[in-house]
C-alpha cells in the first residue's frame, strides 16, 4: 500500500521486516484469554531500511481487521513529530481502509481550566494555590512584583485564549512555551484533578484530550508515559492492542527512571502548609480528620530536620579534603556540625555520596524509618480526605467547583508527600539485590539543595515485571539494539533474555558503505588513558584534519572538557567555521550549519553524546564524522557504581558485562551519523586506536557497518 507514496522506494529490508512484524503480531492473542500467547519480535533495522513504513503499515492494517488498536512509544519529540506530521498522514492516505491517530500526552501538558480561572481573577478564592519552590527571600521586592506581573498577564492571555476557543489548551500550542514555573501553577495533575466530579469536566483541555485518543485506530506516545501510566487506564490496555516500541534501546533508562525516588530535603516549607491545608479543607466541608495532622506534621518536619542535618555531615565528610576523586564508601561522621557543612558549602557543591552495597549508615536508619513511618501515615490521611472531597462533588453538584478548588490545594502537596513516603520505604528496603541509595548536594543561587535518592539498579526486572507481564504482542525496533554484533546484551538489559516468546532479526541497511564511505583509525602516539596527553596530541591532529573540510562535519566528543580544550586551541581561520553545543539551542545550531553549508562555507558541529544520536544530517551536511575518543561510559552515576559494585560481589566483570556492550551501541550510533542515504559519500575518522589494537575493540569494530577501514599512524 506504501507503494502509492510519491519517492517511496521498497527495500528488500524493509519487506522482511514488515514480514517479520506480522508473523509476530499475528500469533498474539488480545483481550479475554485462559492462556494467551504472547509474541514479541526485537528487530534492529540498519538506517536507510525505512523502518517506520515498516511497522506502521503492517500493525494499522492489521489491527483495523482485527478490530484493535495500535499503540506506538518512541523516545523522542522528533520521531513523534516525524510519525504524526509525515508518516501517519502517508499511510493514511495510502490506505483504502481509513483510520483515526492521535498524539498521546501526559496531564501535565494541558492547561486545567479551573486552576487557571482562579489565578486569572474569574474564579473565586483568596489564597495563592501554590507556593514557590524557591525561597521568596532570595528574590528582590521588584523581582518578585515582576514575577507576579508576569504571570498575571500570562494567565489573563491564556484564559482569553481558550475561553474564546483561540487555544486548546495544549501548552505545546501556545505560541510561545510559558516558563516552567509559571505552567506549573495552572497544569492539570493527576494529585489536583476531581476528574468527572470536576464542573469543567466537559471542557476540560486533558478529557477532551482524552475522548480523541478513545476515538483513535493509532496512539503515538511515549516511553515515559507508557512506564508512568501502566494500570491508570490512561492508555489503551497492553493486554488488548498491538504495541510498538520505536528507539526501543532507551526503554532500559527510561525504566529505571520511572522507578527511583528522591526526597528533597532542602525545602521542607511545604510541611507547614499540609496541615493548615487539610484543616482548612476539612472545615470548609465540614469534613472530620481522622488523624491528628498537626502532631505528625511537627514530628516529621523534626526528624526530616534531623536526617537533613546527618545527610549534610555525610556528605561534608566524604568531600572534605577528597578532590582527587568521588568517595568510594561512607565514612562515618566526624561530628562536624550541619552547619559547618552549609559554611563549607563549596566544597560540597555537586557531591554525591553513595552508599556501598545499598546499606545505609547507622545513623540515618532510626530517622529514615521514623519519617517512613510518619510520611506514609500523612500520606494516608490525605489520601482519605481527598476521596471525601470527591464525594462531596458527586453528591451535591452545586459544590463542585469549591470541591475542585479545594482537591487541587490537597494535590499540590500530594507529590512531595508521597516522594517521602516511597523515598524513605525505599532507602530502607534491602534484598539479595540491593538497590542503589545516595545523597545529592548541590548549589544553585547561592541556595544548598539536598536530597536522599534510591533506585532499582537492574532495568530488566522492572520491565520484565511490569510491563512484558502485560503486553500480548510487540515489536521493538531501533537502528542500535545490536552491540558487537550480539542481541544478548538489550535482551539482558530489556528484560526479554531467555524469553521463549521473543524473536529477534537483524536488517541490514542498503547502503553500500563499503562503497559510500571509509573509517580510518588513527593511531596516536599517547595512550588513551593518559588523558592530558591524548587530549593534547588528538586536539592537534583534530585541528589538522577540519582544515580539511569543504562543507558540514560533526565532530563528537566524550566529555565536556575535551570539546573545550578543542575549542579554546582553534586557529583564527576555524573559529567561526565552527558551532559548538551548547552556545546556543539545538535548532539555532542546526539551522545555522545548514545556512552555512548551503551557502558554500564550510561548518563543524562540536558536540557531546546527545549529538551522537538522532541528528540527520544527509549529503553536504555532514561529509566527515570527527570521532574523538571511544565513548567509554564507566561507571559513574549511582545506579551505575551501585550495580558495578554488585556484580563484583558476585566475581563477576563489569567492564566486560556492561561497559563494553553499552560503548559498543554508542559507537553504533556515532558512526551512524555518517550516512544517511543511498547517495551519501562521508568518512568517519576515529582518533581512538584501542578499536584496531584491544580485543575488545575489535569486538566493537565486527559490529558496524562494513566500511572499508584504514590505519593511519601519527607521526
Amino acid at each position: 500500500m506504501m507503494r502509492k507514496t510519491p519517492g517511496f522506494k521498497m527495500r528488500d529490508g524493509q519487506h522482511a521486516m514488515a514480514e517479520c512484524v506480522a508473523d509476530t503480531l499475528s500469533k498474539a492473542d488480545l483481550g479475554e484469554c485462559a492462556v494467551p500467547t504472547k509474541a514479541l519480535a526485537v528487530i534492529q533495522a540498519g538506517t536507510g531500511v525505512g523502518k517506520s513504513a515498516a511497522y506502521l503499515s503492517t500493525a494499522v492494517a492489521m489491527a483495523l481487521e482485527r478490530k484493535t488498536r495500535v499503540l506506538i512509544s518512541t523516545a523522542t519529540v522528533a520521531l513523534q513529530e516525524q510519525l504524526m506530521s509525515k508518516d501517519l498522514p502517508a499511510l493514511a492516505a495510502a490506505m483504502d481502509k481509513p483510520f483515526v491517530y492521535a498524539l498521546a500526552k501526559g496531564r501535565g501538558r494541558y492547561v486545567c481550566k479551573v486552576k487557571l480561572d482562579r489565578v486569572a481573577g474569574t474564579g473565586s478564592g483568596d489564597e495563592d494555590l501554590f507556593e514557590e519552590d524557591f525561597p521568596v527571600a532570595a528574590l528582590s521586592t521588584a523581582s518578585q512584583q515582576a514575577i507576579e506581573e508576569r504571570r498575571i498577564h500570562l494567565y489573563d492571555h491564556m484564559a482569553t485564549l481558550l475561553n474564546s476557543a483561540q487555544w486548546d489548551g495544549d501548552r505545546d500550542t501556545l505560541a510561545q512555551a510559558p516558563d516552567g514555573s509559571d505552567w506549573a501553577g495552572v497544569a492539570a495533575e493527576r494529585h489536583t484533578c476531581t476528574a468527572r466530579h470536576c464542573p469543567k469536566y466537559k471542557e476540560c483541555s486533558y478529557y477532551n484530550a482524552r475522548t480523541r485518543l478513545a476515538e483513535a485506530n493509532v496512539i503515538v506516545a511515549n516511553h515515559d508515559l507508557v512506564l508512568a501510566t501502566l494500570g491508570l487506564k490512561t492508555l489503551p490496555d497492553l493486554d488488548n492492542c498491538l504495541v510498538v516500541f520505536d528507539e526501543g534501546h532507551h526503554l532500559p533508562a527510561v525504566a529505571l527512571d520511572q522507578f527511583s525516588s528522591a526526597m528533597d530535603l532542602s525545602n521542607l516549607r511545604w510541611l507547614d502548609k499540609l496541615p493548615k491545608t487539610m484543616q482548612e479543607v476539612a472545615t470548609r466541608l465540614h469534613l472530620h480528620l481522622g488523624e491528628d495532622v498537626q502532631t505528625v506534621c511537627s514530628q516529621l518536619r523534626t526528624v526530616l530536620t534531623q536526617a537533613q542535618k546527618l545527610c549534610l555531615d555525610l556528605v561534608h565528610d566524604s568531600t572534605d579534603g577528597s578532590a582527587a576523586g568521588p568517595p568510594q564508601g561512607t565514612k562515618a561522621p566526624s561530628g562536624g556540625s550541619a552547619a559547618h557543612a552549609v559554611a563549607s558549602v563549596g566544597a560540597i557543591t555537586n557531591g554525591t555520596l553513595r552508599f556501598p552495597n545499598g546499606v545505609l549508615p547507622e545513623t540515618l536508619t532510626d530517622p529514615i524509618t521514623q519519617i517512613s513511618a510518619q510520611a506514609t501515615g500523612l500520606s494516608k490521611a490525605l489520601e482519605a480526605l481527598g476521596v471525601d472531597v470527591k464525594a462531596i462533588a458527586k453528591d451535591d453538584p452545586a459544590q463542585g467547583v469549591l470541591c475542585a478548588q479545594l482537591y487541587a490545594k490537597l494535590g499540590a502537596i500530594a507529590p512531595r508527600l508521597n516522594a517521602v513516603a516511597a523515598t524513605a520505604q525505599l532507602l530502607l528496603e534491602h534484598g539479595e539485590q540491593p538497590l542503589a541509595k545516595w545523597l545529592k548536594a548541590e548549589t544553585e543561587g547561592g541556595y544548598l539543595n539536598l536530597s536522599a535518592n534510591a533506585s532499582p539498579m537492574v532495568p530488566g526486572d522492572l520491565l520484565r515485571q511490569f510491563l512484558w507481564s502485560q503486553v500480548r504482542g510487540a515489536v521493538i525496533t531501533s537502528a542500535s539494539l545490536t552491540s558487537c554484533g550480539s542481541f544478548d546484551y538489550f535482551l539482558q538489559e530489556a528484560g526479554l533474555s531467555g524469553n521463549r516468546n521473543v524473536t529477534t532479526l537483524e536488517v541490514s541497511s542498503p547502503f553500500d558503505y563499503a562503497k559510500q564511505g571509509t573509517l580510518t583509525v588513527v593511531h596516536t602516539r599517547a595512550e588513551p588513558k593518559q588523558a592530558e596527553a591524548y587530549t593534547a596530541e588528538m586536539v592537534e591532529l583534530l585541528l589538522q584534519d577540519l582544515k580539511d573540510v569543504e562543507h558540514g562535519a560533526l565532530a563528537l566528543f566524550t566529555s565536556r572538557a575535551q570539546m573545550r580544550s578543542a575549542t579554546l586551541a582553534l586557529p583564527s581561520s576555524l573559529v567561526d567555521a565552527v558551532l559548538v553545543q551548547g552556545t546556543l539551542s539545538r535548532t539555532r545550531l542546526l539551522a545555522s550549519h545548514s545556512a552555512r553549508v548551503e551557502a558554500g562555507l564550510p561548518s563543524i558541529l562540536f558536540g557531546l553524546q546527545s549529538f551522537g544520536e538522532g541528528l540527520d544530517l544527509p549529503g553536504k551536511l555532514c561529509e566527515t564524522v570527527f570521532i574523538c575518543k571511544l565513548p567509554f561510559a564507566p561507571p559513574s552515576e549511582p545506579v551505575d557504581e551501585a550495580r558495578a559494585e554488585w556484580l563484583r560481589t558476585m566475581g563477576r566483570d563489569p567492564f566486560s558485562e556492561l561497559v563494553i556492550p553499552a560503548t559498543a551501541i554508542k559507537l553504533l550510533q556515532w558512526t551512524g551519523r555518517a550516512i544517511r542515504t543511498e547517495e551519501d559519500q562521508a568518512h568517519v575518522i576515529c582518533y581512538d586506536k584501542r578499536l584496531q589494537l584491544q580485543s575488545y575493540g575489535k569486538r566493537m569494530l565486527n559490529g558496524l557497518p562494513p566500511y572499508a577501514v584504514k590505519t593511519r599512524k601519527a607521526v
